[in-house]
């Protein structure tokens, strides 16, 4: 079904209303009137696509505001989106992100065709271990509670107690009654929870392998004190992938979630976001009053993503596109991610 023309401008115009705040754009790409007619007919025929196919979109705040903002059904981090694949009750998800995200849908959503737009989605600290990996520091530390961030493929996820994220790891680390934890595959936040740990008091001892992030561990606190130079009044936003000498010089250090939280409630002339860039997008869309400087980085996994992918693979999902898990190892990457939701502090 061809688009006419006046259905065209009314899209251009919500897209126009969504988007016009966005300057964080990788493609230098500026968000006008123009702009949102090229990609309208396709919003168009995706959002169709979406209704005949019974299909829900989810996206992670890092792809694209054209996703974000014209296709997607829900948009955020891990956890949140997560819970969305856990209540959906859509024929089909389509995952806009990285592919450990997509598998995390379907090991809570099984009865759902998962698909990702871009199979080569893949992620660094995912890619950085295997389940094989993770038997084989069991085999070293047998006393340990084995606890892996949300970053990881199902099979990893199926060889571990607890599932965690940015923005419970704390909460749950801390009230695991071993005082052994190894935690998978993130170096830099197993360092980033031992700091926070000893802060409270809590004596546990992390055992981490040695993945990290290829887009936040590029951070460093020299990016950050020319800044400060260079911007009075600067507050510096990190995540906990970070390098714990960054997170130390931040101001605030949190999940893609709270720090979103942080910037909407936090008074200041200037903000630096120590992350992915299309948070920083969604947030110039979100906080159009704030100011934001440069500083992010890309993921070009996450950029994968685009809106001619999500409507082919809603078209016509090719057999590498289709999420496919082993049944065994769904069910155990399943209680790991359970034990997730029931550790998790109240909302």
């Amino acid at each position: 079904m061809i688009a006419t023309e006046d259905a065209i401008e009314v899209e251009a115009e919500r897209l126009l209303r969504s988007m016009m705040h966005v300057e964080c754009d990788p493609r230098g790409r500026k968000w006008n009137l123009e702009t949102c007619r090229e990609i309208a007919p396709l919003t168009l025929e995706i959002n169709r696509l979406k209704q005949e196919k019974g299909a829900v979109i989810l996206a992670h705040s890092y792809v694209e505001p054209e996703i974000i903002y014209g296709v997607a059904d829900y948009r955020g981090d891990s956890y949140f989106l997560s819970l969305k694949a856990r209540d959906s009750q859509a024929k089909m998800i389509v995952f806009a992100g990285v592919v450990f995200m997509a598998e995390t849908a379907k090991i809570l959503s099984p009865e759902a065709m998962v698909v990702v737009p871009d199979r080569g989605s893949g992620c660094s600290l995912a890619d950085s271990i295997t389940g094989e990996d993770v038997r084989k520091l069991k085999g070293l530390y047998p006393d340990a509670t084995v606890v892996c961030y949300i970053n990881s493929t199902a099979e990893v996820k199926a060889e571990s107690d607890v599932c965690v994220t940015s923005g419970n790891v704390y909460h749950i680390v801390s009230n695991l009654p071993a005082r052994r934890i190894l935690f998978v595959p993130d170096r830099l936040m197993g360092q980033n929870l031992r700091d926070e740990l000893k802060r409270r008091g809590v004596d546990k001892e992390i055992i981490t392998s040695d993945g990290t992030c290829m887009v936040h561990d590029e951070f460093t606190p020299a990016d950050i004190a020319e800044a400060r130079v260079r911007f009075p009044g600067l507050k510096v936003v990190a995540h906990p992938e970070c390098t714990p000498e960054v997170a130390r010089a931040a101001d605030f250090v949190g999940s893609t979630g709270a720090m979103m939280k942080y910037v909407k409630t936090t008074g200041a002339p200037y903000f630096l976001m120590l992350t992915e860039c299309g948070l920083v997008g969604r947030l110039q869309v979100e906080t159009p009053e704030k100011t934001f400087i440069g500083g992010c980085r890309l993921c070009p996994y996450m950029k994968l993503n685009s809106l001619e992918k999500v409507r082919d693979v809603l078209r016509a999902p090719r057999p590498d596109q289709v999420v496919v898990l082993d049944e065994q190892i769904r069910q155990r990457a399943a209680r790991c991610i359970d034990r997730m939701f029931e550790l998790s502090p109240a909302e």
